[in-house]
């Protein structure tokens, strides 16, 4: 396709000498397996620790990622602008992580379900802050390029399509053995990050070390009156995304169908599809009808499953999951391009990748997992269909209430400098 030809012939500016097809490959296998170690084990995460009977900490434990996103955040910000280059702190989170990923099913317990909790915290603060440092790697390493960072992209959602599939076929959807899986592929990827392009760290500005942990350069860009609106609705809109995290395997597997690992990839591969498509849509449309679909397939999906069940509806299951791809891609993947577009002339992009996950990875996710968890206390101990429609009304009736919101205030300023 036009994508792959592009990557393949055109000038690619960065510090990385290779070959444009070289260096697409390189960033094409960072990618899988930066979303092969989080695929492995956050997809049936909740069905998993249900199953050994600590459902009641699922919201607990998809509540530590968005805090680790938070904490992380600062703490990439300040060693991406000023002490470490990106592609040394993924081989030192990676490998510590991976570490840590082999001794949590030991902790999947009754009995220490509460450190289980606290382990996979520390865990995601060293985790969390490679999603925006893979950002940066790709999209530093393309220059000017960055509609060439959808196609590189796309093979981080066939990294969490596989590890779904590979779970689910060995039976481990729900076993606490999904992180040992996670382990093996992220001390891969700590030692693959060796070979990573050596793109360089933000400029460290002439200001306080304080001034640098708190990334004061990056919230500078909300002084524009765009971009702190679409910061803003990317912060709302992930709090419901959050629920699908969380319940979306348990209610999968209430259903009946019993490969939920390989059920769920079904909105990877739907990703991917997706993906493959981003390049044109965002040269022809622009960010904000992007991002406008992405979150009015959000609240479609959460209706469907809010009629889908076990029986003639299932196929309401299935299509919910199946649009995931264009929840993410629509949202994630064009929002982190115009999260480039906005920081790169400011040479911010680290910290303003940084910020993205810590808004939307982090307080948004933080507060869906505190509400899902609200919801989900008050279902029975052994949830029904019923009990499961009922409580996907309420992220369906949010993320419409969001779009709406967002279609009124946001204006895409930068198509309209790009024209003049």
């Amino acid at each position: 396709m036009a994508v792959a030809d592009d990557l393949g012939t055109a000038p690619l500016r960065g510090v990385d000498t290779a070959t444009g097809g070289l260096l697409t490959a390189r960033l094409s296998a960072l990618m899988f397996m930066q979303f092969f170690v989080w695929g492995a084990w956050n997809v049936t995460l909740g069905l998993a620790m249900q199953t050994v009977g600590i459902g009641n900490l699922i919201g607990n434990a998809f509540s530590v990622g968005p805090i680790a996103s938070i904490i992380g955040s600062f703490l990439l910000g300040m060693a991406a602008a000023r002490y470490v280059s990106p592609k040394m702190l993924m081989v030192i989170l990676h490998l510590v992580g991976g570490a840590i990923l082999f001794v949590l099913p030991s902790f999947v317990t009754p009995e220490r379900g509460a450190s289980f909790v606290w382990l996979l915290l520390g865990y995601m603060i060293l985790y969390m802050p490679t999603v925006g440092l893979a950002n940066t790697i790709a999209l530093k390493s393309f220059g000017d390029r960055t509609d060439n960072f959808p196609f590189v992209r796309a093979f981080g959602t066939l990294g969490w399509i596989t590890a779904g599939l590979i779970i689910g076929w060995a039976g481990l959807s729900a076993s606490p053995q999904i992180f040992r899986v996670a382990a093996i592929v992220s001390i891969a990827l700590g030692l693959y990050s060796f070979t990573l392009p050596n793109v360089a760290s933000d400029a460290p500005r002439d200001e306080s070390v304080l001034r640098q942990v708190l990334c004061v350069e990056a919230f500078g860009l909300l002084r524009q009156r765009s971009f702190l609106i679409f910061m803003t609705c990317a912060t709302l809109i992930s709090i419901p995304l959050a629920m699908y995290y969380a319940y979306a395997s348990p209610y999968v597997g209430a259903t009946g169908i019993t490969n939920v690992g390989g059920t769920l990839a079904i909105g990877q591969m739907s990703e991917l599809v997706f993906m493959f498509s981003m390049p044109w849509l965002y040269r022809r449309f622009g960010v904000k009808p992007l991002l406008l679909v992405g979150m009015i397939a959000w609240a479609a999906r959460y209706a469907l499953f809010a009629i889908g069940d076990g029986g003639s509806s299932l196929w309401a299951v299935y299509l919910g999951v199946a649009l995931h791809g264009v929840c993410y891609d629509f949202f994630f993947v064009a929002g982190a391009i115009y999260t480039g577009t906005i920081a790169t002339p400011k040479g911010v992009n680290a910290q303003a990748q940084g910020m993205l996950t810590l808004f939307t990875y982090g307080v948004g996710m933080l507060l869906g997992s505190q509400i899902g968890a609200m919801l989900y206390a008050q279902l029975p101990a052994a949830p029904t269909i019923a009990d499961w429609q009922h409580m996907w009304w309420y992220p369906a009736i949010a993320a419409a209430v969001i779009a709406l919101l967002f279609q009124i205030l946001f204006r895409d300023d930068t198509r309209r400098e790009i024209a003049a």
